[in-house]
């Protein structure tokens, strides 16, 4: 299989075949040969009588249908288990994502990069309760995990196959398959692509997700900087705790013994115990971070690093031949 295109949908009856009519007409213009792979996060509605309908008519279409409402990352990572391509596509059930694009996410990937993700350059939502947010948290995220992208919301996006199996996604952690690949140095890039507005259903986009969405971007920067060396982040905040309630511990043990002035009613003792205590406590929290970190990647054989390419045999080969 060349490609693999994941839509997971929840509650979203009424775009069922209408997506899977588009979906068809592109994917069957392509070279090579492509499958749908459709995920029912445990809709409400008559979503997945759809989707069933939809693979009898079509018994190329995959469907996965989940026990309950687990979220889009998960209900995405289902999609990624099930799909066989070589090439992953991911885009919403909604069909405000234009399946048209795709053919041109793929010219891109043809290019030599590694994920292309969709740009909603003229995006068709309430500018102050979806795109002003959105831009805000566009920027935020950006500049927090370095990787420059105007829309990390898009879920139009292309990946190569190697790139989503060494990813595990949880929380709201779909949006940022592409700052966590770039951990690995993968080359990404993004397209404009259109952007129509909802015709069915309702938004499931809210508050709540977008408190989820900035839990997770500290998961995210953390396992960028710090994912294989706990101990620089916890011991340099205890080193620093340590140091600053050391140093406040001398100067009131100089002005004690060179001048006389009495601890006892001072809230600045307490202070430097409580500094120091705190730094050993962090830097305690970091040596046990390391172990875990190691148990970690040597019970699951997880590299610490990712190749592209090798070019050339080994040594060993190339004498024995």
């Amino acid at each position: 299989m060349d490609i693999s295109v994941v839509v997971p949908l929840y509650n979203e009856e009424d775009n069922v075949q209408l997506l899977y009519d588009e979906l068809h007409e592109v994917l069957a213009a392509l070279p090579g040969s492509a499958e749908m792979v459709f995920v029912d996060d445990g809709s409400k509605d008559r979503t997945l009588a759809r989707l069933e309908a939809v693979q009898r008519q079509d018994p190329g279409v995959r469907v996965v249908a989940l026990r309950r409402n687990f979220g889009q990352t998960a209900a995405m990572s289902a999609g990624f288990d099930h799909a066989s391509g070589a090439v992953i596509v991911t885009m919403d059930g909604d069909l405000q994502n234009d399946p048209h694009d795709i053919p041109k996410l793929l010219a891109k990937l043809d290019e030599g990069f590694d994920v292309v993700t969709g740009w909603r350059f003229d995006r068709q939502d309430a500018m102050l309760s979806r795109r002003l947010p959105s831009q805000m948290a566009n920027r935020l995220i950006s500049w927090v995990t370095g990787v420059r992208l105007h829309d990390y919301g898009c879920t139009l996006k292309a990946f190569r196959r190697e790139v989503i199996e060494n990813i595990r996604l949880y929380g709201e952690m779909h949006r940022f398959i592409p700052a966590i690949a770039s951990g690995m140095g993968i080359a990404f890039t993004e397209i404009k692509v259109n952007h129509r507005a909802r015709r069915f259903g309702a938004s499931k986009y809210g508050i709540s997700r977008t408190i989820r969405v900035l839990l997770d971007l500290m998961t995210v920067k953390f396992l960028l900087s710090y994912a294989t060396r706990p101990l620089h982040v916890f011991g340099s905040i205890g080193i620093f705790s340590s140091v600053a309630g050391f140093l406040i511990a001398l100067v009131l043990l100089i002005q004690r013994q060179c001048f006389g002035m009495p601890l006892g009613d001072r809230p600045m003792l307490l202070l430097a115990i409580l500094l120091m205590f705190l730094g050993i406590q962090f830097i305690t929290i970091g040596l046990l971070a390391e172990l875990v970190v190691r148990t970690y990647h040597e019970s699951q054989k997880k590299p610490i690093y990712h190749v592209r390419k090798v070019l050339g045999l080994p040594a060993a080969q190339e004498k024995s031949e």
